[in-house]
């Protein structure tokens, strides 16, 4: 398949342009290839050892959720220039989608991840630059059965931090690093907030909200996305694709 077309289908299917997100995410083709994708590989961070797994199953093209330049601005050299230098060895594009996934109303994260726990009644909330990225819903199991289903879901064990209700009712979801959304799953009523991970003061918002907070990991929550993204990509044009899996463990 032509890159530039997938790319054109992707900006469009994605919102790339009109979701607002950190500047070095960078969102979108990120380097080019000679032109064409046969191949896809989908991963988390784009990071040299998911380049090089890329490489050797034969992937022309690799779908992230973390892009090549969080770090900003800096010479192609060291660890930057070897990345670059494998992926034009191996003519390799890279196409990346940070926020616009997280949020996305079908493949992201978010979304993936409240189907997953079999939430009803889902809507949108939690504010990330004036827009609307995590889902809250109904969930009628006890605490620790919610803890369980993710852990099966995502292969990772939560951390759990149970200072609300043990029958949770109303739970919201916003994947990656977002513990400083409690505030906001408080404001949206929620007594159950699921996310990746927070900082160590955020165990006393929780308690002192009497809110649930479950880090499931902040990679954990991460692979949803991208793997129904190329589940996509694939049912839409045919490509096949496979997951790198390369976790942080955080």
């Amino acid at each position: 398949m032509n890159l530039s077309e997938l790319c054109s289908y992707l900006d469009t299917f994605l919102r790339i342009g009109e979701v607002e997100d950190d500047p070095n995410a960078l969102n979108g083709l990120q380097v080019e290839n000679s032109g064409t994708v046969s191949h896809v590989a989908a991963t988390v961070d784009a990071c040299q050892a998911t380049i090089d797994a890329a490489g050797r199953r034969g992937a022309d093209l690799l779908l992230v959720h973390h892009g090549l330049f969080w770090t900003g601005l800096e010479p192609v050299t060291g660890r930057s220039g070897r990345r670059i230098r494998t992926l034009v060895e191996r003519g390799m594009a890279v196409y990346s989608a940070h926020i616009p996934l997280d949020m996305h109303p079908e493949v992201g994260n978010n979304a993936v991840l409240a189907r997953m726990l079999g939430m009803k009644d889902t809507e949108w909330f939690g504010d990330y630059h004036g827009q609307q990225i995590g889902v809250a819903g109904s969930v009628k199991m006890g605490l620790a059965q919610l803890a369980d289903r993710l852990q099966t879901e995502l292969k990772a064990k939560p951390h759990v931090i149970a200072t609300g209700p043990t029958e949770v009712r109303r739970v919201g979801v916003v994947s990656g690093g977002a513990g400083s959304m409690i505030r906001q799953a408080v404001d949206a009523g929620l007594d159950t907030f699921i996310t990746g991970e927070g900082a160590h003061h955020t165990h006393f918002d929780a308690e002192e909200w009497g809110v649930n907070v479950i880090y499931a990991g902040h990679y954990a929550t991460e692979t949803v996305g991208i793997k129904a993204l190329a589940a996509h990509v694939e049912e839409k044009f045919g490509l096949p694709w496979e997951f790198i899996d390369h976790p942080t463990g955080l």
